[in-house]
């Protein structure tokens, strides 16, 4: 096996949730860390967003609907960072 497919390569494109499967605290310390360290104004960042709550039952026959998620790319923090603002909802 050679270095690049050792490597899992990161572009403008990667999701933060599918591709790199960051759980839910991941991802907020990580977008707290951009935050502080990009000085990006946070605006409407909610994580929910993009990690919605899985509805719960006791019932483990009971199937729900697969929440619809925007992406989460590492394109959206480039250009936010470049915005200086969270440009996404």
């Amino acid at each position: 096996m050679n270095n690049e497919e050792k490597q899992k390569l990161l572009n403008a494109k990667t999701d933060l949730d599918t591709d790199m499967q960051l759980d839910v605290t991941e991802a907020e310390d990580l977008m707290d860390e951009f935050f502080k360290e990009f000085n990006v104004d946070r605006g409407n960042f909610n994580i929910n967003t993009y990690y919605p709550d899985e509805p719960f039952s006791w019932n483990p026959f009971k199937k729900f609907p697969v929440a619809m998620v925007p992406d989460f790319t590492i394109g959206m923090l480039i250009e936010s960072a470049k915005a200086g603002e969270w440009l996404y909802d």
